[in-house]
């Protein structure tokens, strides 16, 4: 009887031993998001190969659409805002006259056509549409080092053109006091459907669609291995890209990270993390960047997103509008880089517009809406990626496995703390809280942005940690 019960105690064990052994060594093999291959061009997909070609392009416009434009400002009709209302009832009609008057006098598109040619553009023919992109390679590259290819993803309401600044300081730190050991090949594709890429012609181009496209560029440029940069609409492209493709993806930097599936402790912290932060995994600055939530974080999300309801709801219907107006475009963009670079910025007559940015770079940014005649497609990139729930896509359950860089800027729109992000990026090497600065950090804040790529990359190829996803 005893023996018996030492051979079922030792088949107990052997059991309990097996599982044990199961769960120790068999390492769930994380799940990636498929590859999305489409075909968004107009009508059938046809049956021949497609070209693969890559083609240079430069930007051009023709004096007829010149004429048209300056038509079109001279015909504007103001509506005289409300006294001392400042932005707060969106962009002031007072200042919109002294930004428009410059527009027509001063502002010289020409001139900035050049800067915009000034770096080699590209178009090429993805999944049916052309895809547009500016490819920087370095000046020159000390003897034995290679180039690190590095996407660059704009969002909306940007371009391509806000990575201007940056690109130099990539292509060429050491010239620019930033050292060679880490240099860049950059690429800034335009989202299909902003700028100079063609709109996708059917339903459902979402961000997922939008990550296979950039993959497939990414590897008809021949690049294996790459790193991907985002804010904005590109934080969630490059999000899903490395989701596409953790093998090919060394790094990804962020400078914005926003999570859509929040949990019971996400709630709890938010209720309760001003008074016991440590609990909840917050930092002195997270407390201060989120607190009072009702202020900073509820009340902000309602004064901020009627823009973002329009879109994900009927984005053709008020395009409509902006894509016959110059000045209804312009207002409705310009509003973004005023309360987006500092909500405070609200309180300002003239909205703060050149506290941080040029008028002629604003400007530049909006004819590269007008005269592409992308506004409707742009915005119809918020329904395409909200129409079916926020969090209930399948890249919203997947987490990121690939090592993963975050430069928090503190005035960006909602900031998302490092103990939240961790749950979505399981692998963050660098969590950075940045000493100023919002939204549109490439185009605002180039320095500091580089200086963030440049010690990720730098703590990613010593470590090798793209190696040990």
């Amino acid at each position: 009887c005893s023996s018996l019960a030492g051979i079922m105690l030792l088949e107990v064990f052997l059991v309990l031993g097996t599982i044990l052994i199961y769960f120790l060594f068999s390492k769930k093999k994380e799940e990636t998001l498929p590859f999305k291959d489409g075909w968004w061009g107009k009508g059938q997909k046809p049956v021949t190969k497609e070209d693969s070609g890559i083609r240079p392009f430069k930007v051009e416009t023709t004096e007829e659409e010149l004429s048209d434009l300056f038509r079109r400002l001279d015909q504007a009709r103001f509506t005289e805002p409300l006294e001392n209302s400042c932005f707060h009832y969106g962009f002031n009609s007072v200042h919109l006259r002294k930004v428009v008057s410059y527009w027509k006098n001063q502002f010289n598109w020409k001139k900035q056509v050049e800067v915009l040619n000034k770096y080699p553009q590209f178009k090429t023919k993805i999944q049916g549409i052309d895809i547009h992109f500016v490819h920087v390679k370095p000046p020159h590259l000390p003897e034995g080092q290679a180039a690190k290819p590095l996407l660059m993803v704009h969002g909306w309401p940007g371009s391509f053109y806000e990575f201007y600044k940056i690109i130099p300081l990539l292509t060429d730190p050491a010239s620019h006091g930033l050292g060679d050991e880490h240099i860049f090949e950059v690429i800034c594709p335009s989202i299909p459907g902003y700028g100079f890429s063609e709109a996708p012609h059917k339903k459902d181009f979402n961000s997922v669609s939008a990550a296979s496209v950039f993959y497939e560029l990414m590897l008809r440029l021949g690049f294996n291995e790459f790193y991907i940069q985002g804010g904005d609409w590109g934080w969630l492209i490059c999000t899903n890209l490395a989701q596409i493709a953790p093998n090919h993806v060394k790094g990804l930097h962020l400078n914005m990270a926003s999570v859509s599936k929040l949990g019971l402790t996400h709630l709890l912290s938010v209720l309760l993390g001003r008074y016991f932060p440590g609990l909840f995994g917050f930092q002195d600055e997270d407390v201060r960047r989120m607190f009072p939530f009702l202020k900073k974080g509820l009340y902000r999300i309602l004064s901020e997103s009627g823009y973002a309801h329009i879109q994900a709801t009927k984005p053709d219907t008020v395009g409509c509008g902006l894509n016959d107006s110059p000045v209804g475009l312009a207002a409705y963009i310009l509003e973004k880089f005023s309360s987006w670079t500092d909500m405070e910025f609200q309180s300002l007559e003239d909205g703060g517009l050149e506290r941080k940015f040029s008028l002629d770079d604003l400007l530049t940014n909006i004819m590269i809406y007008w005269v592409s005649g992308c506004i409707v497609s742009s915005m119809r990139f918020y329904k395409e990626n909200m129409q079916k729930g926020i969090g209930t896509q399948k890249h919203d359950k997947l987490t990121v496995q690939v090592p993963t860089g975050i430069a928090s800027f503190p005035n960006e729109i909602l900031h998302t703390p490092q103990a939240w992000a961790k749950k979505k990026y399981t692998n963050i090497v660098s969590f950075h809280f940045m000493p100023r600065g919002g939204h549109f950090a490439a185009f605002e804040e180039p320095e500091l942005l580089a200086k963030d790529i440049l010690q990720f990359v730098g703590k990613v190829e010593k470590e090798q940690l793209w190696k040990k996803k």
